[in-house]
């Protein structure tokens, strides 16, 4: 079997401040393997204008180069803090719709298991972050996104420890389960 199917890619995406990139970093340690950062979060610091169309492209090509470039790293999973779809999010509210390059790869990419970042924690303010009042649009909004791609995911709520208990608790009922039916 190829090794990159082999390994199972798990999605912690979210609205802005639910604590995705922490809980990457914890559950990459807690499982022994790599995870993908952000890719636009390094790209939009370096930005001195607002996000362009073009950056929006650019910023969903390295994700997914950070991705390919990560993997094979990977030790049978790997954890990505955000994926490209947050682009098709952020593009479709800033320009009114999504570059097609994005819509194009959704169902060519996908992911085994989405981690949905609960709105529970308080808001942290940081220069790359933009609604604070609109959490829960946003949040709205990636229900409806993994819906409609049909995605097995979980909520993931709680504060401090908890929240990090819970993930490792829903990687682990998806594994096991996942191990059942193979």
């Amino acid at each position: 079997m190829d090794r990159y199917k082999e390994i199972k890619k798990i999605a912690v995406v979210g609205p802005e401040s639910t604590g995705k990139s922490t809980i990457s970093a914890e559950l990459a340690l807690h499982y022994n393997t790599v995870w993908v950062p952000e890719y636009s979060r390094e790209y939009c610091s370096k930005l001195t204008e607002p996000c362009s169309w073009q950056d929006e492209i650019n910023m969903f090509k390295g994700q997914i180069d950070l991705e390919n470039q990560l993997i094979p790293q990977a030790n049978g999973i790997l954890i990505c803090d955000t994926t490209f779809i947050t682009v098709k999010i952020w593009s479709e509210y800033m320009f009114g719709k999504a570059p097609e390059e994005v819509l194009s790869e959704l169902s060519k990419r996908p992911y085994d298991f989405y981690l949905l970042m609960d709105i529970d924690l308080p808001w942290q303010e940081d220069p790359l972050r933009d609604f604070p009042h609109l959490r829960e649009h946003f949040m709205n909004i990636w229900h409806k996104e993994l819906q409609m791609l049909h995605a097995n995911y979980q909520v993931i709520s709680g504060l401090a420890s908890l929240r990090k208990e819970n993930a490792i608790i829903a990687i682990n009922n998806y594994l096991t389960y996942f191990d059942t039916i193979s």
